[in-house]
């Protein structure tokens, strides 16, 4: 397996959420009936240092096959110093099937393909020294009531350098969180989340990040929302800073707009 940097794996599912928000509420067990799509477009930054900070642009679009099955495609564009250092991060294909629905307890098994970066800091397309590719699998599940929601995920990575070398080592990932919403009116709710995100391999010192996320959206009408976030990161870098956690300089934020149609 070429050598990747843990940064740039990182990266692959910084911006990436647990999948498929409601584009009307933000609830996060939302799924598209059948023949409806969904469109959630995200601009933000990334927390970093005061002299590196990213900012992105994430387009995810989703269908319903079935009332119980999606397919969604997702992909980022982020940016540093002034487009002086900019990236193609990634492109996502997924699937979720709603295996459990009991009244409001609800379960999804997802799975997903990921390519990144697909065009780096001005490096070939799909460079062949630089790009991974990640296989994903997991759950999603929680409690809907009439007025707030919580729902938990759990998702495997394996990223390698080819998108079928399963004999190699690899890089392992877990991605653990729980996210909440609470509607306060038809047209406002608050949502949060909190997400783990690490490198289970042995040379990697468990090395991985934690993000937080506090958000509001209005909703314009039935099919269509605006939404502002904020957000913290907090990283461990593993080596020789083993026992270290850093927490990054400043906050992330942005605002999102979804439709469904």
């Amino acid at each position: 397996m070429k050598k990747i940097a843990l940064t740039s794996l990182i990266a692959m599912f910084a911006f990436a959420g647990a999948h498929a928000a409601n584009v009307i509420d933000g609830n996060p067990l939302y799924m598209p009936k059948k023949g409806h799509a969904y469109s959630v477009t995200t601009l933000g930054s990334h927390s970093g240092s005061e002299e590196i900070k990213s900012w992105g642009a994430e387009e995810e679009f989703g269908y319903g096959i079935t009332d119980k099955l999606a397919v969604t495609v997702d992909t980022t564009v982020t940016d540093e110093r002034s487009f002086d250092q900019w990236a193609w991060d990634d492109m996502s294909f997924g699937l979720t099937f709603r295996a459990l629905e009991k009244g409001a307890w609800k379960l999804d098994l997802v799975g997903g393909y990921s390519v990144g970066p697909v065009w780096d800091n001005h490096r070939p397309f799909l460079d062949k020294d630089d790009t991974g590719y990640a296989w994903t699998v997991g759950v999603r599940g929680g409690y809907v009531a009439s007025n707030w929601t919580v729902a938990g995920h759990a998702l495997f990575n394996y990223l390698n350098t080819e998108s079928f070398n399963w004999n190699d080592d690899g890089m392992h990932v877990w991605q653990l969180g729980v996210d909440a919403q609470y509607v306060m009116c038809p047209h406002m709710n608050v949502v949060a989340g909190v997400e783990y995100t690490g490198l289970t391999d042995s040379w990697a010192k468990n090395a991985g990040s934690w993000d937080a996320t506090l958000g509001l959206n209005f909703n314009i009408d039935t099919t269509k929302y605006v939404g502002v976030y904020v957000g913290a990161e907090m990283d461990h870098q593993g080596g020789a800073n083993n026992d270290e956690w850093d927490v990054q300089n400043g906050f992330n934020f942005g605002a999102k707009f979804g439709i469904d149609f």
